[in-house]
């Protein structure tokens, strides 16, 4: 649902990129990175979507379409394997389920890229277009706290100011890293387009940035007064992700230098969204589980897919079915109360020359 949201944003950036090219500078070859692709079923979406705006671009200028390459990016222990068999799907259908005319296509040349996007996994200048979508707001890794988050596994109306600077300055330094090291990969004039969970808020304290993650601590804490999650253990659990502002990003944007933020936009994606896509296979069956289970299945099985590791490392796998469970449990016992959204920041990037 989030990645549908920015089609608009990605199909102008590629736009912009083929107009802003004369027919004799205009690429041959159009090389893409597509950075924290994970491996479901939203993985080659994107990929179909610039697939499908270059063909249109190109026709639209008279000219022939490039052939392009994606570079598919996520780390090591990502099922690339389950990604390269479904690359045949793409070849007939378009990012919106449609028959594509293979024919009309660019030709499309596909690599997988194991690594951190923290630091450099392309040659200098060898990108024309780099997307990322829900990935950066991701820590490279936990900050150095000075005090104990008590009571929170994310930063609440409740965390000491100490814990919310040291997110913070730990996401300056990684949004920064990951800018100055695109900047060296991308030709100047290519594309940048981010999607990544934020806030509208000034205060990286308030619940807006909390709402999802409260369920979870919540149930954690049920399991500490049950004697079955150790106290210690709790206090000491802390996501290593920040969503940040708008001003934020686009402060971080200029400090960095190398790009001119060409668009921001923000959004929210509601949970229950998928309820409303009749025409959407896997929502008639995430419609079915919640028929039968309540909304929080359906969210508890996406927060799962996203965090489980985390949690299984700090606390060891015997909780996991228990946890999550809770966790549904109180998400649908609150739903009628409060939305689950997710607020979404996509920017629009473009590398100076």
């Amino acid at each position: 649902m989030g990645i549908m949201k920015t089609k608009r944003v990605i199909e102008q950036a590629i736009s912009d990129l083929c107009h802003t090219r004369n027919n004799v500078n205009f690429p041959k070859t159009l090389v893409m990175a597509d950075l924290g692709c994970s491996s479901g079923p939203n993985t080659l979406l994107v990929g179909s979507m610039v697939i499908n705006a270059v063909a249109n671009t190109s026709f639209e200028m008279g000219l022939k379409s490039p052939d392009i390459q994606i570079n598919l990016n996520d780390l090591p222990t990502s099922d690339f394997n389950s990604v390269f068999v479904a690359l045949q799907e793409l070849q007939h259908y378009s990012a919106n389920g449609q028959f594509m005319d293979v024919q009309a296509q660019p030709s499309c040349y596909f690599t997988g890229v194991p690594g951190s996007f923290f630091g450099r996994l392309f040659p200098m200048k060898s990108l024309n277009f780099v997307h990322s979508s829900y990935s950066l707001q991701w820590l490279s890794q936990l900050p150095e706290l000075e005090e104990i988050n008590k009571g929170n596994i994310y930063l609440s109306s409740t965390t000491p100011e100490s814990v919310s600077r040291a997110y913070f300055e730990q996401f300056q330094t990684d949004f920064t890293g990951f800018l100055r090291c695109r900047s060296e990969e991308m030709m100047g004039g290519g594309r940048m387009v981010l999607t990544l969970a934020g806030r509208t808020t000034d205060d990286a304290r308030d619940e807006e940035s909390y709402n999802l993650w409260r369920p979870l601590a919540m149930a954690l804490q049920d399991m500490v007064f049950e004697g079955l999650v150790e106290e210690e253990k709790f206090d000491s659990f802390n996501l290593p992700q920040y969503t940040a502002s708008p001003t934020e990003i686009m402060d971080l944007v200029k400090m960095e230098g190398s790009f001119v933020l060409d668009h921001l936009e923000i959004f929210d994606v509601n949970w229950e969204a998928w309820k409303r896509e009749k025409n959407d296979n896997d929502a008639s069956e995430m419609k079915q589980l919640t028929d039968d289970h309540g909304v929080g299945h359906g969210v508890s099985k996406a927060i799962r897919a996203g965090i489980e590791p985390l949690v299984a490392n700090h606390f060891g796998e015997a909780i996991l079915d228990d946890v999550f469970k809770r966790y549904g449990q109180i998400i649908t016992a609150t739903s009628s109360k409060e939305t689950q959204k997710l607020v979404s920041i996509t920017i629009s990037l473009t590398r100076k020359m």
